[in-house]
């Protein structure tokens, strides 16, 4: 299966996200935060996955709920469309330059989660959204996809840029973990033979 479909309601934030792994870039995104919506659609077309996406959320408030929450949905809809994970890849990397930033994502669907966010601006700024919410959309979606997931700016200082090539390294970098290697059909990416 390569596709998935998650729905998550709760009192901050009511969810529905649709998840394709052999897309083909096509993205629907409605979060109520322009910036971030500008960043998953980016995250699709650079990953060519499709992505469906229709977010409410307390942003009334704040984004943090929002933004979580989308890492949460993103993390479970990537877990449910890899299934056993049979035949994957597993592994992928992406080193990305934007402009005067170069960003770097590395990712292993083997199964553990966890993150390694080294991307800290000295600007942290874009309008009215703080960049500094992707570590927390970041840390739901390994936790929630069972990746492990490192993340680092190299160098760089617009924010906005900084924002888009993290998340296009992280789509080019989790578009190659997801591929399928004929050499691997129906086994499993790991001599455990679980994973």
């Amino acid at each position: 299966m390569a596709h998935s479909t998650i729905q998550r309601y709760t009192r901050e934030t009511k969810i529905f996200l649709k998840f394709e792994s052999e897309g083909r870039g096509k993205a629907e995104v409605d979060t109520g935060i322009p910036f971030f919506n500008h960043m998953l659609e980016l995250f699709a077309h650079h990953g060519r996955f499709d992505l469906n996406i229709r977010a409410e959320g307390d942003i009334a408030v704040d984004y943090h709920h929002t933004v979580e929450d989308l890492g949460i949905c993103l993390g479970q809809a990537v877990h449910q469309a890899l299934g056993k994970r049979e035949g994957i890849v597993r592994y992928g990397f992406f080193l990305l330059p934007m402009d005067e930033c170069l960003t770097q994502a590395v990712v292993d669907l083997g199964g553990r989660a966890f993150l390694r966010y080294d991307a800290v601006a000295s600007e942290t700024w874009v309008r009215d959204f703080n960049i500094g919410l992707l570590k927390e959309f970041f840390q739901a979606f390994v936790n929630h996809a069972a990746a492990n997931v490192h993340i680092r700016l190299h160098y760089g200082e617009e924010p906005h840029h900084i924002a888009e090539g993290i998340f296009k390294a992280f789509a080019r970098a989790l578009d190659a973990a997801c591929k399928k290697d004929p050499r691997l059909e129906g086994s499993l990416p790991s001599t455990k033979g679980l994973i």
